[in-house]
């Protein structure tokens, strides 16, 4: 097993203190994340101009969660925060290559059986609101759940409980959005493992980011598509028609079953990868 690999993103065993619980770290590292995002948000809303505060709220906030992670690693955990280190251009330009390769199978099946027809384009403009946006959902979502909820129960759990624990986790803190279905829970509970595996696979979570920011992207800023319930509003213009089991329905393809398909292989190969390389903690 690669312990070094391991052992430069996981907390230290032997810490003394009630930081040396696997929940008070989870509580700390929540707060250190969502407390500062959270106030950024509120501020920026005050600001009663909409076009000072289009794009660059988005971003400040990432950058924030980035950085009160990053406070919380090397003031609890006093460690440099190596799941964030380099080399992060190649990963996360190999992540956002593989989540658009994702998206695209799913759509292109679609299209090839004449579900999906382009009607026409819409507004360039749209690129930019809808990247800003789903830079923030990346960064902050992998960061939370797989730099927090999912690599701190590791150390207690291992990396197969942990893997079950975060993928359940994550699919329950989609159920609230906007036409949620059965398969939709379904496939965002496989994402949750999706994105544990890419983690895996490099003990570092820029690979993720870039898959879950290329997935949405693609969906929402470029096909118009709905994004897990949330309203499309991207360059191309079109729409998909058929049954709900395969084209997602107002969910998006978050909720189609050949999404469970597609992400459940590119888990199975990004788990492949991580057991390859000696990733993969065993539980105490």
């Amino acid at each position: 097993m690669d312990n070094a690999a391991i052992s430069s993103a996981m907390p230290a065993a032997t810490d003394k203190g009630i930081t040396r619980f696997t929940l008070v770290r989870i509580l700390l590292a929540l707060l250190a994340v969502c407390v500062p995002v959270g106030l950024l948000l509120v501020l920026t809303q005050q600001i009663p101009d909409k076009a000072l505060r289009a794009y660059w709220p988005a971003l400040l906030a990432a950058l924030v969660s980035y950085s009160g992670y990053a406070f919380y690693v090397r003031r609890i955990e006093a460690r440099a925060p190596a799941e964030l280190g380099r080399p992060f251009v190649r990963e996360l330009g190999a992540g956002m290559a593989l989540g658009a390769v994702l998206f695209l199978a799913v759509l292109g099946m679609l299209a090839a059986t004449g579900m999906y027809r382009f009607t026409g384009t819409g507004d360039w403009a749209v690129l930019l609101k809808s990247a800003t946006e789903m830079v923030f959902v990346a960064v902050v979502e992998e960061i939370l759940f797989r730099g927090v909820l999912f690599r701190l129960p590791e150390r207690s759990l291992g990396s197969w409980t942990a893997l079950a624990v975060s993928g359940v986790i994550f699919a329950l803190a989609h159920i609230p959005n906007e036409n949620v279905t059965f398969i939709a829970v379904a496939n965002t509970a496989v994402a949750g493992l999706l994105f544990a595996a890419a983690y895996l696979a490099t003990r570092r979570l820029w690979l993720p980011i870039g898959m879950h920011f290329a997935w949405n992207f693609v969906s929402d800023g470029l096909f118009s598509l709905p994004t897990s319930g949330h309203p499309a509003r991207g360059l191309l213009q079109g729409g998909l028609t058929g049954p709900e089991w395969l084209t997602g329905g107002a969910y998006g393809l978050e909720a189609s079953l050949l999404t469970f398909i597609v992400m459940g292989i590119a888990t199975v190969l990004l788990l492949r990868r991580a057991l390859r390389a000696g990733h993969i903690l065993p539980r105490p």
